[in-house]
């Protein structure tokens, strides 16, 4: 049997427990480059047990809804930002850690402009363009030892617009 999860709209406070929301919300902390441009400073906490941050970009295939979810993945040495090169809407999917495993997943819809910082350790879905290029530059850590714990779902969940 299939469980169902509605996907809700990605606010700063709905992530927190997951992450950091990248985008220009609010006024700029700076103005620079002679008055042409805000800067909105530090917007991510990178977090790496050891190793250096790197970027890298990912090129992944589009998904479509319902979007199947039966995998989960978590980073234990490091966080892992998501930077879309593009300005179309991505699927976000995490969940609590709940002694050792994830928890019941949430799912969320990026808006045009919005970029995540998974926080180290979080449980979340692979990345899942839903329109668009399935461009995105990914800031993570770059060293040596396991950074990937997978976790396979025994019953998947479908991830389906609305509430």
């Amino acid at each position: 049997m299939t469980h169902q999860i509605h996907i809700e709209p990605l606010t700063a406070t709905a992530f927190a427990p997951f992450g950091d929301l990248l985008d220009c919300s609010g006024d700029p902390d700076k103005i620079i480059n002679q008055g042409l441009c805000g800067r909105y400073h530090d917007r991510a906490t990178l977090d790496f047990a050891d190793g250096r941050a790197g970027i890298s970009l990912f090129k992944a295939e589009l998904r479509s809804l319902p979007y199947a979810l039966d995998l989960l993945e978590r980073h234990p040495l490091g966080s892992q930002a998501f930077v879309p090169m593009s300005h179309d809407p991505f699927l976000v999917i995490v969940a609590l850690d709940e002694d050792g495993k994830p928890g019941t997943p949430r799912a969320f819809l990026t808006q045009a402009g919005q970029a995540i910082n998974f926080h180290r350790n979080t449980w979340h879905g692979v990345l899942t363009p839903l329109s668009g290029t399935g461009l995105f530059a990914v800031i993570d850590r770059i060293g040596d030892g396991a950074n990937l714990e997978e976790h396979w779902l025994d019953t998947p969940y479908e991830v389906v617009n609305g509430t």
